[in-house]
This record gives structure tokens, sequence and C-alpha cells, in this order.
């Protein structure tokens, strides 16, 4: 049996249950399908064993000019708390720590030169990337056709200049600069204002935290459409025409007006299509893979580091676990350092065992907080990109020669499919905010439809 409705979402994270909601709001009926057995996508709670806690195994920050998973947050009732950034911050780089506040390690000044000049040129030039369309930007051939690692070889002129611009990629984008196009890493720079809003805790992307923990704008909104969600209900199959769809999920279907697809790209191609996608947009597909990223919380009796006067963040450019947080609640109980293997430390790491993996992380704790935090109470991670329904966390990124060849696909409906996620937004791309800005365009592309406009 056919099971009919207006609108078929696929993906019950914030992009999808976004735009499932604006739609139920103005009179559709509306399904939304979601493959794992919980919402959220790449939020996700974790509880803490043994306590009343819990940690963000995924996507946890909100920052300044996120405006739309801020209004949300504040209409769903989630109050917001500051990240933890107070005290002396640690960076490594070529082998020495260096102890400092503000945004930059202490450096020798011609680094601090060469950094600051480059990122005025990379600044610059993403504000001429426009995000709605950045395959029309100025010299978009040129810089499309290079990795952002061949623009940082070109542009930033000391070895440790280099080396810290690699390590902004590898925490903003969970790659390396080499396999990403230079017109994207601009692109992405642009719609979040700047890399200071990318870098920042306090004026930036870290700055706070929500009260429950991001999934729970999800879990919220998944509440409100109640029997809509179904979970457990991986979409193998959609069958399309100019004026409707099928969708098949199991042994159930549903036919709609509308479909929303609400996932990471590479998981699109997981799907059948009949008749099949637009080459165009199958080769976009193609050119997208997902970062890769392992992230560790690790909980503590007592928030040692702020003894010693340190804020708990950390970064190097030669460690695995090459940024780290306190990632603690505001009464620092439990105590929590939130810490990323990102790219290719992630990829090594993720051909260890459990145990040895742990006792990498828990060496570069030591070597950044001291052999306290070699005694952690607990450690949870999560590698997303051994989740079947992710396949790599933050988000996915162009490769060279994506964007001016076939990014005019990104948002452009088929038939009568629409796109969201993340990926797909204007401003915050790769960000919960962008997922959130994504859903409500692929909402109002259908209102608007259904309108004549």
């Amino acid at each position: 049996m056919v099971e009919l409705k207006d609108v078929i979402v696929i993906g019950a994270g914030a992009a999808g249950l976004t735009a499932a909601r604006a739609l139920a709001a103005a009179g559709r009926e509306v399904v939304v399908l979601e493959p794992r057995d919980r919402v959220g996508g790449r939020t996700l709670n974790v509880e803490v064993p043994g306590g009343n806690s819990h940690v963000e195994v995924g996507g946890m920050w909100v920052g300044p000019g996120q405006d739309r998973v801020l209004g949300l947050a504040s209409e769903l009732g989630f109050g917001t708390y500051p990240t933890h950034d107070s005290g002396v911050h640690l960076g490594e780089f070529g082998g020495r720590i260096t102890r400092y506040q503000g945004r930059i390690p202490r450096l020798n000044p011609l680094v601090l030169a060469d950094i600051g000049l480059t990122q005025l040129r990379l600044d610059r030039a993403a504000r001429r990337v426009p995000v709605d369309a950045p395959w029309t930007a100025p010299r978009a051939a040129a810089l499309d056709g290079q990795t952002f690692g061949t623009w940082l070889e070109n542009h930033a002129h000391t070895a440790t200049g280099r080396a810290f611009f690699r390590l902004v990629t590898n925490a903003v984008w969970c790659a390396e600069p080499e396999e990403m196009s230079a017109l994207w890493a601009q692109f992405y720079i642009h719609s979040a204002g700047g890399i200071d809003a990318l870098i920042n805790t306090t004026g930036g992307a870290q700055q706070d935290r929500l009260v429950g923990g991001t999934q729970g704008l999800s879990i919220a909104m998944a509440e409100k459409l109640g029997e809509s969600v179904v979970l457990d209900a991986p979409v193998t199959e959609i069958e399309w025409s100019d004026t409707e769809a099928v969708v098949r999920a199991g042994n159930r279907q549903w036919r709609a007006r509308h479909v929303v697809i609400a996932v990471p790209p590479p998981l699109v191609s997981r799907i059948r299509f009949s008749p099949g996608l637009p080459a165009a947009r199958n080769h976009l597909l193609q050119r997208m893979p997902m970062g890769w990223t392992i992230k560790v919380n690790v909980v503590y009796d007592e928030a040692f580091w702020r003894a010693q006067g340190l804020s708990g963040q950390a970064n190097s450019d030669l460690r695995a676990l090459g940024t780290v947080f306190d990632a603690s609640p505001p009464d620092a109980e439990p105590a929590v350092l939130v810490g990323f293997l990102e790219a290719g430390h992630a990829q090594a790491a993720a051909r260890l065992t459990p145990d040895e993996r742990r006792a990498l992380v828990l060496d570069d704790l030591a070597a950044y907080f001291g052999p306290k935090a070699r005694n952690p109470a607990h450690y949870i991670e999560q590698d997303w990109a051994a989740e079947p329904y992710t396949l790599g966390c933050y988000g996915a990124f162009a490769t060279p020669m994506t964007l001016t060849r076939f990014g005019s696909e990104l948002r452009r409906p088929v038939g009568p499919m629409h796109w969201a996620g993340t990926e797909t937004a204007t401003r915050w791309a790769g960000y919960i905010d962008g997922a959130i800005e994504s859903g409500q365009r692929a909402a109002r592309e259908i209102l608007d439809h259904a309108h004549g406009n």
C-alpha cells in the first residue's frame, strides 16, 4: 500500500526537521523518514556513565551571527551558556609549546606578520566570492582549478605560517588543504564572515553552547511533528516524474508531490533513482566527499587545568589531537576536555585499536596539561566516518573544479525533489545554522511552487 502525503522529507537532522516544521505549519501533510533510530543527524548527546550528565559527540557550538539557530533555540526554550574561555591557552608549533592569551600564539614576529598578512589576503579574497553563486566569482576558474594547499603555498611564506593554516584547515573542514578547492575554502570563509568568525571562541563560532545540547533542537522539533517522523526508515529507492515521487524505505512506500532530500551528499548516491538523476548532479555528488573527524570527550572529576590558570584550549601543528577545548558545563561537574583527531590524523587513528587510540589521546592531553590528564573518569569517542548514515564530519567539501563545473546544481530542484543540508547553505555553510537555512529554503521552494511563483 502506498501512503499519500504532500511532502516527503528524507533525513531528520536540523535541515530536514526545519523543512518539515515549516511545511506542517503551512498546512502540508508531511512525513519525515530517518534511517537511524534517533533524530539529530550530526548532533548527538551521549550520557556519561554513572551520572546525570551528557556530552555532545557531534556539533555542539553556536556563535554570534548564527541568527537562525539562535532564533530557533530561543523559540523552543533553549538557553545558552558561554564556552569556558578564561585563562591561558596553549599552542605548540615546531615542537615548542607556548602559553598565550588572545587569538594567536606567541610566535616569531616574522611568522606573526606572515600569518596576519595571509589571513588579510584570504579574508579579502573570500569577500569577493558570492555566497549564493561562488562559481561566478572573479577568477573563479583559477581558484577552483587549484587546491587550498596550493593557494596557501603561494601566499604564506614561512613554514610555521603554512603549518598554522594547515591546522586551521584541519580544524574547520576536517580535511587537508590539498584535498579541497581554494574556491570552496573562500566561499566557506565568506559564508561565516571571515577567518576570525570560524576560529575564535569568544566572538566566534565556538562562543556558546545550548543548555541540554544541540541535539535537543531536533528532538524538540520531532516531538512537535509526532508520528510524522518515522525512524529506522533508510530510503532505498525514489521513483519520480516531473509531478510526483514514490519513496520506498523497507517494505513501506509513500507518494507525494514534493520530496526534500536532507542528507549528506555522499549518502544521496546510495539511493536508487528511477529515472536516474541528471548527469551533472551525479558528478557533483561524486566530487563532494565528507571530512573526517574522531571527536573525543575526556571526563575528569575536576577541572585541574583551571587551577593551573589554563583555559583548557590547546592547539598543535604536530600532535594527532590538534585542537582541544574545555567542554565542561557551567558548574564544571563533570569536568570535560573535548578534542579532535582530524583529517589525516583521524585516518591514522582509525587504524589503531580502541586502546591504542585512547592512549594516543591521553598522551597528547598529558603533553598539554600535565600527568593528571592521563587519569580520566571516562573516555567517550565518536568516529563520524564510521557512522553508516553520516560517513564523516563536519560536512562535505568541494574538490577542485567542482564548483565551476557543477556548483549550479547544489540547490537546483530535480523534478519534484528539493535539496537541503548544510552544504547547500549560503550563510554558515557546514554549521547547524546553515542546516536550518537550507531547510527553510527548501520549504519555501515548495510553498512558492504551490502558489505559482
